[in-house]
């Protein structure tokens, strides 16, 4: 098929794409020379709404009502805006999600309680898989190093992920916890979270899930598949900028019994008596611990107020009609060229990335981020082609596998591309 077969096809698809009125929502500077942006599943584009809203909250409950603010709403932003988390993208009731903190902190403060109710009961493995990623490999190593706990390796496959059988395989009497992605942030692949989280709990286990590339992008139905505990950050498919705040679930029944090992002043009961002693509040605020990050959630908040409008659901479907695309561009225009997808090809089991491997691809990657084409590079030799279904047109995935395949090409001739 002709290059200019491929820009048609495109076109059709843009113009009976239920969504493609939203992508006006997201912001593009005028003179900006982007071409084809790949990345929004490491950094979602801005939602142009969010500078409005930051002006408003500046003049408005910052400038106006300054400290008087806290007591009339922000107290309540971390449940309120976690509440809509929950509910627009995670599966889950009020009263079990917050946001704040980084994904790092609240990995260490979820696990930590975790395995602190589980050694009390004589159980000091923890389980976790070789391609997860690194912060949770690290939070993990340190607790275990700190509390003196056995950490059980899963060898996951690079192109898929964790299967059922392997957890099967490595959890039993002495399983405090296991921690696993719900979608591979290398290649995509999507966990079984409901037969993966019943097969821990069948050994006594507790489970937590990072959804960080999952959150609005994949419907996940936490309450529905009975996890104890998940984190995931905001600033990919949520689009509340870099380093926006995190949010954490836990689960209505371990309200009460785990405790979080930091204890900071707005999770205790009472915040403003600033008595001696801590004695943490009731329910999912006894699982916060300092000020909360009010000024960054302001643009986490317009960018829900998009995904509401889109529904999960939707945006689920046209995300797989994306990586679809990807990979028969892949197959068609770079599989001759040495290319393969390192991703699943059942859309079933695969996120909103697709991985493309071949040697070579981490100078190709610098060469395109010049051009303005944005994927992201992650060894071993692979390049993540990010589609986010609310702001990634066809036509953009086009363009920008075109321009791969062309600097490709130039790069084994040798050659320059400009």
């Amino acid at each position: 098929m002709a290059d200019h077969d491929y820009r048609a096809e495109a076109a059709q698809l843009d113009a009976a794409d239920p969504l493609g009125a939203l992508r006006e929502r997201y912001l593009t500077p005028e003179g900006t020379d982007l071409v084809a942006y790949f990345d929004g599943n490491s950094l979602g584009r801005p939602v142009a709404a969010a500078a409005d809203l930051l002006q408003q909250f500046v003049a408005g409950p910052w400038g106006d009502r300054l400290i008087r603010s806290w007591d009339e709403q922000w107290l309540e932003w971390p449940g309120r805006v976690g509440d809509r988390i929950g509910e627009l993208v995670l599966g889950a009731a009020p009263g079990q999600t917050f946001v704040g903190d980084s994904t790092t902190v609240l990995l260490y403060k979820l696990s930590w309680a975790a395995v602190d109710a589980q050694v009390a009961e004589g159980r000091d493995e923890v389980v976790l898989d070789t391609d997860n990623f690194p912060t949770d490999r690290y939070v993990l190593e340190g607790i275990a190093a700190e509390r003196g706990l056995t950490l059980r390796w899963i060898e996951a496959d690079e192109r898929s992920g964790v299967s059922l059988e392997q957890v099967q395989s490595v959890v039993g009497p002495r399983t405090a916890l296991a921690v696993f992605s719900h979608v591979a942030y290398r290649s995509g692949f999507i966990a079984d979270g409901a037969a993966i989280t019943a097969a821990v709990h069948d050994a006594g286990g507790l489970v937590l899930w990072d959804l960080s590339h999952t959150g609005g992008s994949v419907p996940a139905h936490l309450d529905d598949w009975g996890v104890d505990l998940a984190v995931g950050c905001t600033y990919k498919y949520l689009n509340g900028g870099p380093g926006s705040p995190a949010w954490a679930y836990v689960a209505r029944r371990h309200h009460g019994t785990l405790r979080q090992p930091i204890w900071g002043w707005i999770g205790r009961r009472d915040a403003f008596q600033m008595g001696p002693g801590y004695d943490p509040a009731d329910g999912i605020r006894s699982f916060v611990s300092g000020t909360p990050p009010i000024l960054a959630m302001v643009p986490l908040q317009a960018s829900l107020d998009v995904i509401e409008e889109a529904g999960i659901e939707a945006i689920r479907t046209k995300s797989v009609a994306l990586t679809e695309l990807v990979i028969r561009l892949a197959d068609d225009l770079l599989a001759p060229l040495g290319v393969e997808v390192a991703s699943p090809r059942d859309s079933s089991v695969r996120g909103g990335h697709v991985t493309l491997r071949r040697n070579g691809f981490r100078e190709i990657t610098a060469t395109l981020w010049t051009q303005g084409v944005i994927p992201d590079y992650r060894d071993p030799d692979g390049i993540r082609i990010g589609v986010a279904p609310l702001s990634t047109s066809f036509e953009e995935v086009v363009v920008g596998m075109l321009a791969l395949r062309d600097a490709i090409v130039a790069s084994d001739a040798g050659g320059v591309t400009g």
